[in-house]
């Protein structure tokens, strides 16, 4: 998209090249041989993107470096490390697939045995709490605040309390009679107890329950609950079912936030017409890490009804680039 709009003369965020050049500067530290192989592997799970990656494979092959799109059954095993069924090692292993489908994941304890043994490099790195919205509740944790200070410095640290949404834990374990949820409240009455929250009233349940993300629920606007969509019962049964999963999976409560609302034209392929719509638009950057650098690559702007609560890729969405 960032190419055919460019060459339509818009000045993009990042250029018409960003993504493409970002991703391969920041494989590049990863690629240790003078011929690297690069595989990108693609689960089940996230099939609906398996065109996206072919295009991206096939133009980073074109500019020099040897790239496979694959299932991960398609990879191949030998002690030396992982290879292509035609015989090809791979030096290097983008996972396009969540840490929480591993079980699903055909040869995954091959793959991790890989990947431990240094026989392959694998990105993004396997950590399991980066994929957690929790961090959001652990950044906003009152006692925490001196040790993000410290780490963070205060400008990173002012800067993220402004972009992270408040989030609190649904963990259902009671706290004592005389305490509180921190900074959490309906109207002005503090909560030290999530069952208060069932008597809310449309207008104090401004918030948002969702899985915190290491779940197959935690992506495309599933296993989201917005409380004043609901009725009174609805909401007590999602915080029901919310604080019941916390052992398996943890959900949180954030409060709701209302998109920007923009007119965006777009092409009505049934009528053949430019048309208008009044919707919300979500930005989505790509920042690509280079060594101790992250430039940005460019932005995803995702434009939808603006009677729609959740934005995310849906049939009735704009999707495309942004421009400076």
């Amino acid at each position: 998209m960032s190419q055919v709009y460019a060459d339509l003369g818009f000045q993009l965020i990042g250029g018409p090249r960003g993504i493409l050049q970002g991703f391969s500067k920041a494989l590049a530290p990863h690629l240790s041989s003078k011929k690297p192989v690069l595989a990108i592997v693609v689960s089940e799970e996230s099939r609906d993107y398996w065109e996206e990656m072919v295009w991206l494979g096939r133009t980073l092959d074109e500019s020099g470096l040897r790239t496979h799109i694959l299932h991960p059954e398609e990879i191949y095993f030998r002690e030396e490390g992982l290879f292509t069924r035609t015989g090809e090692q791979l030096d290097i292993l983008y996972r396009f697939f969540e840490l929480f489908d591993l079980k699903n994941i055909p040869k995954i304890d091959l793959i991790l045995y890989a990947i431990r043994k240094k026989k392959v490099t694998a990105t993004p790195p396997l950590k399991s709490y980066l994929e957690e919205k929790l961090l959001f509740a652990l950044f906003h944790h009152p006692l925490l605040s001196p040790f993000w200070l410290n780490n963070l410095g205060k400008e990173s640290h002012d800067l993220l309390q402004d972009l992270f949404p408040r989030t609190w834990i649904l963990d259902p374990r009671p706290l004592p009679p005389h305490g509180i949820i921190p900074n959490l409240r309906l109207g002005e009455q503090m909560v030290g107890n999530w069952q208060q929250l069932k008597a809310a009233t449309q207008k104090q349940r401004q918030f948002v329950v969702k899985p915190s993300g290491f779940s197959e629920l935690a992506w495309g606007g599933r296993g989201v609950s917005i409380g004043h969509d609901l009725s009174q019962d609805q909401w007590g049964e999602v915080l029901d079912l919310a604080l019941a999963s916390f052992e398996h999976t943890p959900y949180v409560l954030q409060e709701f936030v209302k998109g920007a609302r923009v007119a965006m034209d777009y092409y009505d392929f049934a009528t053949g017409t430019i048309k208008t719509m009044d919707g919300r638009v979500r930005l989505c950057p790509y920042y690509f890490v280079q060594g101790e650098e992250a430039p940005l690559g460019g932005v995803l702007a995702t434009v939808c009804p603006a009677n729609k609560k959740i934005i995310h890729g849906m049939v009735d969405g704009i999707m495309v680039p942004a421009s400076s």
